[in-house]
């Protein structure tokens, strides 16, 4: 009886011994994939702000997740890889394993008659970091990624949906030939006397006069919400905030149909899709790789019969010298290509009578600053003279349009993708930060005698959509397409978005609008303006 009572007894010892055993492993487990996620988000927090600065959860999914290697911002990867994926990794490793390499130390010291310190002073400060750790690390990607704000607008009561109107073209007989120039973070406010060295438009200004019939959209904005290159793209050729893909990654269809690689907001109809039903042939042209952040997905599935980038001019013989490594080639080779596009379209198209539309992507200001050979640099800061030798590009390829005598039937929109960023690593953040009313470079040209005349100031970019239709000759119906206006009415009909009081419409913009944007990325626009 007392053998068997022992026995027993000695087993349930056993158990306890391996349940407390597997308890501290898997506590130790528990605090190790805390402390290491802390890191992870703390140094993404880290390495964001230090780039991009504050960005949204849609920019994080559908654009900074698209970083590539080739001609994507490469060398951004690495540091992604060792700062995000590796450095939090060894760190978390070295924390965790550091009371037992102490209490090691200690051992040997009791061994050699020597004095061993306190613990409390060690688990205090391994409490103290793992703590800061655990929580600030959570915190600080929160704010940087503005996630509070993604689950706010989640439950919005506004809906992109209520206000989206299908574009329609009543009338396509007066259409003629666009060029679209993207102009890599080019803000009109550094144009603005003494705010830098120089001003890095002199030589765009005086190929656009308004003297010469030129026009601008004054005080043209950023939407709220937008700030990256795919946004700007999107909205005004779309006609909406880039958004939604979290409410299309719950749909069932979202793999089927292949979005991001196969179809980019399928489900609308964008500026291509108008483009090409009137007889246009459109083509693409930038620097980098054409496949980052799924540029060319989106162009291809509205009606892009050619997009060109890095690949294209690395196979066309273009040396290393031409190339930035991160992300592609300059903007001196870019536009003596679209002066070589241009011409051949511009012939094709008097062959055909049907017209054409170039779209251009600059590279050469993107951040961080980059030099090339082409370009001389005579300012204290460097980004400055980039500027300046980017624009110097692009007004010789207006030039070069206005001599060949393109400009009397070709229509063009020069305008910056999104406002220059100004974080901590960028140029020119000082100057920016503060500064009251930015605004992005825009210029305008449209062929004829009866020019219409933009009468609208102060609208964004989603308003550029059925603008850029009507500066193509285009008749859009009720001047309407998407959520936007055009520039050219000062009469926004009461139910369109763009009357809604200032606070009402900047929430719309970031609104989750889970049925439009479910519909748009995987399904179709209704006829009626709805989902």
């Amino acid at each position: 009886m007392t053998t068997s009572g022992s026995q027993s007894s000695g087993k349930s010892a056993q158990v306890l011994r391996v349940v407390g055993l597997l308890g501290r492993v898997l506590s130790r487990a528990v605090v190790f994939v805390m402390i290491w996620l802390g890191l992870l988000l703390l140094m993404s927090a880290v390495i964001i702000h230090y780039y991009w600065g504050q960005v949204t959860v849609v920019q994080v999914l559908l654009n900074l997740m698209a970083v590539q290697l080739d001609g994507g911002g490469g060398p951004i990867v690495w540091v992604c890889i060792f700062g995000i994926g590796l450095f939090p990794l060894l760190l978390t490793i070295a924390l965790t394993s550091w009371p037992y390499f102490q209490r090691r130390r200690n051992l040997r010291k009791k061994r050699d008659g020597g004095q061993v310190a306190s613990p409390w002073f060690g688990r205090t400060t391994r409490t103290v970091i793992a703590a800061v750790l655990i929580v600030g690390g959570p915190a600080a990607f929160v704010s940087t990624v503005e996630v509070t704000e993604y689950v706010t607008a989640a439950n919005s009561e506004y809906d992109v949906g209520d206000h989206y109107v299908e574009p329609k073209i009543t009338s396509d007989e007066d259409k003629r030939n666009l060029v679209l120039v993207y102009l890599e973070s080019a803000e009109a406010t550094l144009g603005e006397e003494g705010l830098v060295e120089k001003n890095p438009y002199a030589s765009l200004e005086e190929t656009t006069q308004e003297a010469d019939g030129w026009q601008s959209v004054e005080g043209l904005q950023e939407y709220d919400g937008s700030g990256w290159t795919m946004a700007g793209i999107t909205s005004t050729q779309c006609g909406f905030p880039l958004n939604g893909i979290l409410s299309a990654a719950n749909s069932g269809s979202y793999s089927e149909v292949g979005v991001g690689e196969e179809t980019y907001l399928g489900g609308t109809t964008c500026l291509g899709d108008l483009l090409k039903d009137s007889g246009y042939t459109s083509v693409f042209l930038g620097g980098a790789n054409p496949s980052f952040a799924a540029k060319e997905t989106l162009l291809t599935d509205h009606g892009y019969s050619e997009v060109n980038g890095r690949s294209d001019w690395v196979a066309a013989g273009e040396p290393e010298s031409s190339f930035r490594s991160d992300w592609g080639l300059s903007d001196q080779r870019l536009m003596e290509y679209a002066k070589d596009e241009i011409d051949d379209l511009h012939a094709e198209s008097e062959q055909t009578g049907e017209p054409f539309n170039l779209s251009v992507l600059t590279l050469d200001t993107h951040e961080p600053v980059h030099v090339h050979d082409y370009c001389n640099v005579d300012t204290a800061d460097e980004m400055t003279s980039v500027y300046a030798c980017s624009m110097e590009q692009v007004a010789g390829f207006v030039d070069h349009m206005e001599e060949q005598g393109y400009l009397e039937d070709t229509a063009v929109v020069l305008m910056g993708d999104h406002l220059k960023p100004s974080d901590a690593g960028d140029a020119f953040h000082e100057e920016l930060d503060e500064h009251p009313n930015r605004t992005l470079f825009n210029r305008i040209w449209i062929p004829g005698e009866d020019d219409p005349q933009i009468v609208r100031s102060g609208v964004d970019q989603i308003n550029m959509f059925p603008t850029i239709l009507e500066i193509a000759g285009l008749e859009v119906a009720d001047q309407q397409a998407g959520i936007g206006v055009s520039a050219f009415t000062s009469e926004v009909p009461e139910d369109s978005a763009q009357s809604l009081p200032d606070d009402a419409y900047a929430e719309l913009l970031k609104s989750g609008s889970p049925q439009f944007y479910r519909d748009a990325w995987v399904g179709e626009i209704g006829s009626d303006g709805g989902p």
